[in-house]
């Protein structure tokens, strides 16, 4: 029995001893965080699968695993030798786990559901279903703190204060915009639990999640206060002194529920049911529950004029850095093989020599080969290939600075490419040019701007899997809301406009399972283009700065105008990144920035 198995046994005994007959999983914590401390991941502890998203559904006879596309490969291969069963969600043929459970489940069942993780918006749903099925739910079960025995603490780094001139925005600016809009929701009271959000309003930073620079904790507004509810070990004389200044209360994480229960009954109570859990929100049901998007993540989303000039800058930072490591790697590949896992190691300790860099904004994704047909593949010491022969290497990385958080993916061909991979490689290269140059009316979403960057690879008959784009914080998270550029959305979720101000990236891919993947990312930030008689427009600008290769080129796939593209991206690259660049790096970024000749172009 291997380990995983073990495990399962002992949930399914917990099960037994509790009287729940389905058992649900997420991937998630009570702030719905992308990337989980250590205490909430216990998908991963207990199947095996590491990828960062993903569910479990465990009865008697069953263990299924929930996943996307992303991670299907992965997941196969994580799951292979124990009695978790891949369920690929996005197939057709797979119903969802909702689905799933309405389907199997036999009246008067148990569902047990941790809803201190679950999203209200989500638990909604699953009440619903239950009730249309004659099954009843726990919703205050946490099965895995009586099995997990050495389950990991919850994390205790220190806040910091995110200080000028990095940060541009006044806390008590950021305070009153959101009064504001409470003001129009005509609420009295509003919770934030999206570490993001809360990291945003109030100027601080921490590093209770990997790659994000966020803390655990929540914001209570009221008519009369501020509060934040943290773990006050990890709030220093300088943080306590940061927040009095700006006349915000601090309480104790755990009172949170007190302060909830004691709102006034049936006074107006604004939360974002997708990002505040069923769990939290329950302590406040004496109250009126409006739902709507928290005020905060758009006006974050949109950064201010100040704010990209240093994004700018920290590309320059980046893209200095990447010169320096893929000279490193084009001269020692041709020596010896290189392990994927080294790749990671590299490439931050290029950063690290870049000024005001704080940390990785994600794990690197360092693929070879078939590894890249996995869009989320990540190499570990245990298991990973060495970088040698023939064969297509795609590298997702990303770093985190005091002025902004960067996130590029380039694939750099290893050995001779094929003609086949080159035709791939220009298909996607085709995709990112195309959304690179778009220009839009105001008020068009990432939803409709997606079929920009996939027109070349459908007309190809080849498509991919996941969005085109996500949003990008300022010194936050890399996966920021609310804009995405994605055909594919939430039923429920309502389409975001695109706002000057907004990065998302744009990184088309295309995947051939167990032969190869190519993905070519950039960020780009929404700008004002013009405004006639005919409307307003804006346009994108390319904000990442580092050469895309160019030896996977099928220059007859590429028409004048991409080609025209491409060269003038690369003079911008060549001339922001050499005054940044010296020696070996300086020779890295000339020999790859030279134009493309337009001979052999379609047109």
């Amino acid at each position: 029995m291997s380990v995983y198995d073990s495990r399962l046994q002992q949930l399914r005994q917990a099960m037994q001893q509790a009287g729940i007959d389905i058992y649900v999983i997420l991937s998630s914590d009570p702030h719905l965080s992308e990337y989980l401390p250590e205490y909430y991941q216990a998908r991963a502890w207990l199947s095996g699968f590491t990828g960062s998203a993903g569910s479990l559904v465990i009865t008697a006879d069953f263990a299924g695993l929930w996943t996307d596309s992303r991670y299907w490969v992965q997941a196969q291969q994580d799951l292979a030798g124990t009695a978790f069963i891949l369920m690929p969600w996005g197939d057709p043929q797979t119903p969802d786990m909702l689905e799933w459970v309405a389907q199997t489940a036999q009246a008067g069942q148990v569902i047990g559901i941790d809803s201190q993780v679950m999203p209200q918006s989500q638990f909604a749903q699953w009440q619903n279903m239950a009730q249309a099925h004659q099954l009843s739910i726990q919703g205050q079960w946490d099965l895995m703190t009586s099995i997990w025995v050495d389950r990991p603490a919850l994390p205790q780094a220190p806040i910091y204060v995110h200080e000028p001139p990095f940060a541009l925005r006044d806390v008590k600016q950021n305070i009153q915009q959101v009064r504001q809009a409470m003001a129009e929701q005509q609420v009295q009271s509003h919770l934030l639990s999206s570490l993001d959000d809360v990291a945003w309003l109030l100027n601080l930073r921490g590093q209770d999640v990997q790659y994000n620079p966020v803390f655990l904790a929540h914001v209570l507004f009221t008519e009369e206060a501020v509060t934040l509810f943290v773990d006050m070990a990890k709030v220093s004389a300088k943080v306590a002194h940061h927040l009095y200044q700006h006349q915000v209360d601090v309480q104790p994480y755990t009172h949170l529920a007190q302060a909830l229960a004691a709102l006034p009954e049936h006074s107006r109570l604004l939360v974002d049911p997708n990002t505040v859990t069923a769990g939290v929100l329950q302590h406040a049901a004496q109250t009126q529950w409006v739902f709507a998007p928290n005020p905060s993540t758009g006006i974050k989303a949109c950064k201010t004029p100040a704010e990209l000039e240093h994004v700018r800058q920290v590309m320059a930072y980046d893209g200095a850095a990447l010169c320096a490591f893929f000279a490193w790697f084009e001269d020692t590949v041709k020596q010896r093989p290189i392990a994927e896992t080294e790749i990671h190691e590299q490439i931050t300790a290029a950063r690290a020599q870049q000024p005001h860099f704080v940390s990785p904004s994600f794990g690197t994704i360092a693929a070879f080969g078939a590894n890249a047909a996995m869009p989320h593949y990540q190499a570990t010491e245990q298991a990973h290939d060495m970088i040698t022969g023939n064969g297509l290497l795609l590298i997702d990385s990303g770093g985190q600075y005091l002025g902004g958080t960067t996130d590029i993916t380039r694939v750099v061909p290893v050995g001779t490419p094929t003609p086949e991979q080159k035709r791939d490689y220009t298909l996607v290269l085709k995709g990112m040019i195309a959304l690179s140059q778009a220009v839009f009316a105001k008020g068009v979403t990432g939803q409709q701007l997606d079929v920009i960057a996939r027109m070349p690879l459908w007309q190809a008959g080849v498509d991919f899997g996941h969005g085109t784009g996500h949003g990008v914080g300022y010194f936050m998270n890399v996966h920021e809301g609310p804009q995405s550029i994605s055909w594919r959305r939430r039923a429920d979720a309502t389409p975001v406009p695109m706002q000057p101000g907004m990065i998302t990236s744009n990184e088309p891919g295309l995947y051939r399972a167990q032969q190869w993947g190519i993905r070519i990312e950039n960020l780009i930030a929404c700008v004002e283009k013009e405004q006639n008689d005919f409307g307003h427009f804006y346009a994108f600008e390319s904000l990442t700065l580092c050469p895309i290769d160019v030896r996977c080129i099928e220059t007859t796939l590429l028409n004048s105008a991409e080609i025209d593209w491409l060269n003038a991206y690369h003079k911008q690259v060549y001339e922001r990144l050499k005054p940044l660049v010296s020696g070996s790096a300086l020779q890295w970024l000339e020999q790859n920035t030279q134009p493309l000749a337009t001979t052999n172009c379609s047109n």
